[in-house]
């Protein structure tokens, strides 16, 4: 540094702050650090941003975290260049105001570098927003924030550069929590088990995105079977979030479980609309307080509204909902009078939907003639834990046009299967301008979201929520003759699995002993009755013999890879899917002959937003033409994004009552998808997926064509659960073998 005029003074000046707090060996160590950044071309700048970060650090005493930000920072500059180590360097004071020098200082560097690697373009945009980025003011959030980067623009440099430069609406929303909120992701599993374990059914829990003018959602929603909660409560953090999520999902499950379907919208306007809301409020809550006494526990600290205020119609709905729950709320207006008596002259028939609807009507008109205030567009429902009340509506087709219907900020409604047991569900989408029922929306044609699912990232060993998007295609018929003429043609190949059927026992006999009733007598029962009969004692009446037929309790769903790669063409002129449509279509006869309930499932990808899945038949579906049609008019195309299908799969086959599930993948390669760069990463969600089936009781299996897939299968499905099928030719019979044999078990 003697030789730089510029650089002598400042390094001198940070050398001798140094000396005050570290001994001479830490000293020479930093002084190697130094050089390190020099070494890598870090340039002045970049050194002096180090020696300022240095000369901050030096009252903390400790070396070590200024070593490791020389190390990281040379890296930066080798992947990035000088200008993102030098931003890096400067941001430092903030990560470390926010961290500590600690484990989780670390961790940031370790992010940085990593954002250095895979989108060296977007350092030096992170750094200089460090501080609205860390805004959350956890490493998580930080991570999250990245990986969710990195994954969502892929390698599309322009949204990379959109997402950390803030200008993108994901970005935004990711840093928009207060610090110290609790997200729902972070509280999701925590929901599920608490509201399964009050209600006694699993709840379908899912987020709120923000709308379109970047609006965090404030209340929950009922959509279908789903319930859809905010992302985060703004304002309310720590145990106290936790509470809030807790008393809002118990709230909007009672609806599920304790309701009784939904309201016709009719010629209702909007404020009797929020009053019948109100009242089947107040009624489900009723009912579920007489079953769980401890939820007026969770509840009443909710209920703030006081007597004082403006007369306008919010507060008087508030006050009317609090008097409604609370006895000993004193309040003298004569609406909230009128609307308790109302209701505790409905209490006998408070097991009744129709008292709602048929108060609400009534106090909406008392309402309406006070000429209060009550603005559509700014009303939200109080308290905070009840849902908006949207889904206890039908907006029908039948809805008049008039511009008084209901226009609360319900962003209308479409249509989308989510859950294939429990039917359709309603989800938000955008407001209609004119009416508040659903307006046409155009098909998309990837297809219907039917489902979204997490997503494991190996990298940071966290699983994103939601992360991929399922759609169901409508399948492509052809000549189901085309399936039946290749069966003719594998005449050999039908007649050994035909035997395979006929040796399968279906039912066996099993004798029971010691009846009181049945075809025979049982020796030992009648010569322990005559014993009992000789000393006095009084027999045992039963002394028949029976026997009762054990049947298969069995549920197989053959989940079926269309991607791409099945274009491929054999030595015999035929490509891979041709030879997997007359594999499944050879054990699909042999199961429909067993009586084996099973699905058939399709499935090839292109990215997290789109998943296809065609069904070709279904559990409830007989197989036949229908089903063969389907089968025969798969293509191939697209890639193979394996870890979502498995979680769909294990959905599907879930919903079935039998004693044994498999799911059983039809592969010819590992997964792969065009906007994940390493497809380690697929294999290691496939993984946990497989993982979690088993978990749930459902058994997985890989059957890999070739050789390409062996090492990704055996680590996804395990080695005992993988069946490696070298000669794609010798598919159809080693599928159908691998079924009977686990049949057997």
């Amino acid at each position: 540094m003697r030789q730089r005029e510029v650089l002598r003074p400042l390094f001198r000046a940070t050398w001798d702050e140094l000396s005050h707090h570290f001994d001479t060996s830490e000293l020479e160590a930093w002084a190697t650090a130094v050089l390190a950044l020099a070494n890598v071309n870090a340039g002045p700048a970049c050194i002096i941003a180090y020696w300022a970060a240095s000369r901050n650090a030096a009252g903390r005493e400790e070396i070590a975290p200024l070593l490791a930000a020389a190390q990281a920072a040379a890296d930066i500059c080798r992947h990035a260049g000088a200008r993102p180590a030098t931003a890096t360097l400067k941001a430092l004071p903030i990560a470390s105001r926010a961290f500590g020098l600690g484990p989780a200082l670390a961790r940031w560097w370790r992010v940085m570098e990593l954002l250095s690697r895979q989108a060296p373009e977007a350092v030096e945009l992170t750094a200089a927003r460090m501080h609205a980025i860390l805004a959350p003011g956890t490493i998580d959030a930080f991570e999250n924030f990245v990986t969710a980067g990195l994954r969502a623009a892929s390698g599309d440099k322009a949204r990379r550069i959109a997402f950390f430069s803030l200008e993108d609406e994901l970005s935004r929303r990711l840093i928009a929590r207060d610090l110290g909120s609790v997200a729902f992701p972070e509280i999701e599993v925590e929901l599920k088990a608490f509201i399964t374990a009050l209600w006694g059914r699993a709840p379908l829990l899912r987020g709120l995105p923000t709308d379109n003018n970047q609006t965090a959602r404030r209340r929950a929603s009922i959509a279908g079977p789903v319930i859809r909660l905010p992302e985060v409560y703004r304002g309310v953090q720590g145990e106290a979030a936790r509470t809030l999520f807790r008393a809002a999902a118990a709230h909007a499950q009672a609806h599920l479980v304790l309701g009784q379907g939904l309201f016709p919208v009719g010629t209702l306007k909007p404020l009797q609309i929020a009053l019948v809301n109100l009242i089947e409020d107040a009624r489900i809550e009723t009912l579920a307080m007489r079953q769980f006494p401890g939820l007026r526990r969770l509840w009443s600290p909710y209920h703030v509204a006081t007597p004082s205020g403006v007369v306008a119609a919010p507060t008087l709905l508030a006050r009317l909902a609090r008097a409604l729950f609370d006895p000993a709320y004193a309040d003298d207006d004569a609406f909230l009078a009128k609307g308790r008596a109302m209701f505790a002259a409905a209490m006998p028939g408070i097991g009744e939907a129709a008292i709602s609807r048929e108060i609400g009507m009534l106090l909406g008109n008392d309402l309406g003639q006070m000429r209060v205030q009550f603005n559509v567009k700014t009303y939200v429902v109080e308290p905070v834990y009840r849902d908006d009340g949207l889904g206890l509506w039908d907006f029908g087709e039948n809805a008049p046009s008039s511009g008084e219907v209901i226009e609360l900020p319900i962003e209308a409604v479409r249509i989308e299967r989510q859950e294939a047991k429990r039917g359709e569900q309603l989800e938000a989408t955008e407001q209609s301008p004119a009416v508040g029922k659903a307006r046409p929306v155009a098909p998309d044609p990837r297809g219907v979201v039917i489902a979204k699912y997490p997503e494991w990232d190996s990298a940071h060993g966290l699983e994103r929520p939601e992360w991929t998007t399922v759609r169901e295609v409508a399948p492509r018929l052809a000549e189901p003759r085309l399936i039946e003429e290749a069966l003719d043609r594998a005449e050999v190949l039908r007649n050994r699995i035909g035997r395979l059927v006929r040796s399968v026992r279906i039912g066996r006999k099993i004798r029971l002993n010691r009846q009181r009733e049945g075809h025979d007598l049982d020796v030992d029962a009648m010569l322990d009755a005559g014993i009992a009969l000789r000393t006095g004692q009084q027999p045992d009446p039963r002394v028949f013999r029976s026997s009762t037929s054990v049947h298969r309790d069995l549920s197989a769903l053959l989940l079926i890879d269309v991607s791409e790669s099945t274009r491929d063409r054999l030595t015999s002129g035929a490509t891979i899917l041709d030879v997997e449509r007359l594999a499944v279509s050879v054990l699909a006869e042999a199961m429909g002959k067993l009586g084996d309930p099973f699905c058939l499932l399709a499935f090839a990808s292109d990215g997290r937003e789109d998943v296809r899945m065609t069904s070709i038949k279904a559990f409830n579906e007989p197989y036949g033409r229908p089903c063969m049609a389907r089968l025969a008019g798969l293509e191939s195309g697209l890639s193979t994004r394996l870890g979502a299908a498995l979680r769909h799969a294990g959905h599907a086959i879930g919903a079935t009552i039998s004693g044994r599930k498999l799911v059983i993948v039809l592969t010819d390669g590992e997964p792969s998808d065009v906007d994940v760069a390493d497809p380690i990463a697929l294999v290691e969600d496939a993984r946990r997926a497989a993982v979690g089936l088993h978990a749930a009781g459902i058994d997985a299996y890989g059957v890999v064509l070739g050789e390409a897939g062996s090492p990704a299968a055996t680590r996804i499905f395990g080695r005992g659960k993988t069946m490696m099928v070298h000669r794609v030719e010798d598919l159809p019979g080693r599928l159908s073998e691998l079924y009977f044999r686990l049949a057997r078990h």
